[in-house]
């Protein structure tokens, strides 16, 4: 047997944190760089307005759909080698998107997109949770982890402004492209393989049913965003997803090998997790929708300024992830998580102050900082409890749920937060006649801010949610079950 000296063992451990950033940054990236290149894909290819959001839903419906089996296919194949299956083929969906000639081909490629980042993002979880198992350690490659999370966003904004506004619509999909071939091959180098221990036989029936029930439920989402709650396709989507998820629990309870061992969402911890995780979700998406809007149409920034506006949010998390990761061994998460949302809530009960007259650094930079101020504490705990105990078996279906309830709240808060902020101006309009030619532009800052003061809510329901299930102190952050293969 061949003996690794430990000091390469460590060497290699940071290695691989950098690799799983890089991917992570990628995947995080791909959710936002993408908004800026809309308007110049649509005059481009002749995209209608109503195909539009295609560009989206593509990615999101193969996304959501396919997480749980792209953790269960990582446990089972390999977390290594799907990692870097995922990246290859998240390079080619991304290169063939840069290059598309028609809507249909850059729909297909987003598409292809989601279903290789459905492979690549619980396999770099698992990696993150076999390879570090120290729990100074882990708290900062949880800490990197969560930076890039919630940051991301705002970067992939301001990186495709600047790829747009100064090259091509089209480097917004074809810078990952790069970036994947150069991790692989960092991964290929430094990433150690690891697998589930016993049973890998796969849940046929389970994958049928989860596969299908998500992505009802994240299209019926999407189509109450765009279509409206009442809509007969929105209805139909959302009740097959009852009935198919519904169907899949049933399922997990009585075979052998579950594609979703219900002992993964049944412990508290983890279980309160995933809930919370999609409680903030929903939550906070509004922020990057809605205040992106305000700054847009309201204030009439452009594209690149409107991304600039969100840097100190990116920088707030980046600063306060290295504090939390600090933190998170010697308090433990409950003590970060709580006081972190309800701080994240204030900044956005701060956000409903806003005009069409008021400024961008009295009224919107100061919530941006307490609110990452208090997301940072959130992001990098969550991560760490939603993997609290899990067995080497479950860890790549257990990293599958954390962007699972995610992605679905994410979903949820767009369809339900568009309607809110939609209804909110509608009546605000209807009821402030005498303001004339501004009517338009105070109505739509009306409902973002309606929409911000339900977030606000989402967040503090989440703290609640969290200070409920969370009962794990410092003392349990040690590691899971799994450790790093040599």
């Amino acid at each position: 047997m061949k003996i690794v000296a430990p000091e390469i063992i460590f060497k290699d451990r940071w290695r691989t944190l950098f690799v799983v950033a890089i991917s992570q940054l990628m995947v995080v990236l791909d959710s936002s760089i993408v908004n800026i290149a809309i308007p110049s894909a649509k005059a481009d290819l002749g995209i209608t307005d109503a195909n539009q959001q295609w560009v989206i839903t593509a990615y999101t419906l193969a996304f959501g759909s396919l997480l749980l089996l792209g953790g269960r296919i990582g446990d089972f194949v390999g977390r290594k080698k799907v990692f870097i299956i995922g990246l290859v083929g998240f390079a080619a969906a991304s290169a063939l998107g840069g290059i598309a000639s028609t809507q249909g081909l850059l729909f297909a490629s987003r598409a292809l997109q989601g279903v290789f980042g459905a492979l690549l993002a619980p396999a770099a979880l698992s990696i993150i949770s076999v390879t570090f198992t120290i729990p100074s350690e882990r708290a900062k490659a949880f800490g990197v982890v969560g930076a890039i999370s919630g940051g991301g966003a705002a970067i992939g904004l301001i990186l495709g402004g600047t790829l747009t506004e100064y090259f091509s619509w089209r480097w917004c999909l074809g810078v990952n492209t790069p970036i994947a071939i150069v991790a692989g091959i960092l991964a290929a180098k430094f990433v150690h393989e690891s697998h589930a221990e016993g049973d890998r036989s796969y849940d046929i029936p389970g994958v049928i049913t989860a596969t299908a029930g998500l992505f009802a439920l994240t299209y019926g989402f999407n189509n109450a965003a765009t279509h409206g709650w009442s809509n007969s396709g929105t209805i139909a989507f959302l009740v097959s997803a009852l009935l198919l998820l519904t169907i899949f629990v049933l399922i997990e309870r009585k075979v052998k090998n579950p594609l979703m061992p219900l002992r993964v969402v049944s412990e508290r911890n983890r279980g309160g997790s995933y809930l919370g995780s999609l409680v903030v979700g929903a939550g906070l998406f509004s922020m990057f929708l809605f205040l992106g809007l305000y700054l847009q149409v309201i204030l009439g920034y452009s594209p690149l300024k409107s991304g600039f506006a969100f840097l100190p949010f990116t920088a707030g998390i980046i600063v306060f992830a290295g504090i939390a990761s600090q933190l998170l061994p010697k308090f433990g998460p409950k003590p970060l998580m709580v006081p972190g949302l309800l701080a994240a809530a204030a900044g956005l009960l701060l956000l409903t102050r806003i005009t069409p007259e008021t400024s961008y650094v009295t009224h919107v930079l100061p919530s941006l900082l307490i609110m990452s101020s208090g997301m940072a504490l959130v992001f990098i705990p969550l991560t760490s409890t939603s993997l609290h105990a899990v067995s080497n078996h479950d860890t790549g279906v257990a990293s599958a749920m954390v962007n699972t309830s995610q992605q679905i709240g994410g979903s949820l808060g767009t369809a339900l937060l568009n309607t809110i902020s939609a209804t909110a101006a509608t009546n605000f309009a209807a009821a402030n006649t005498s303001l004339g030619q501004m009517v338009q532009p105070f109505a739509l800052t009306h409902g973002f801010t309606t929409a911000f003061k339900f977030s606000a809510a989402l967040l503090a329901i989440g703290a609640v949610v969290l200070y409920l299930f969370i009962n794990v102190g410092k003392e349990s952050l040690v590691e899971t079950e799994g450790v790093i293969a040599h």
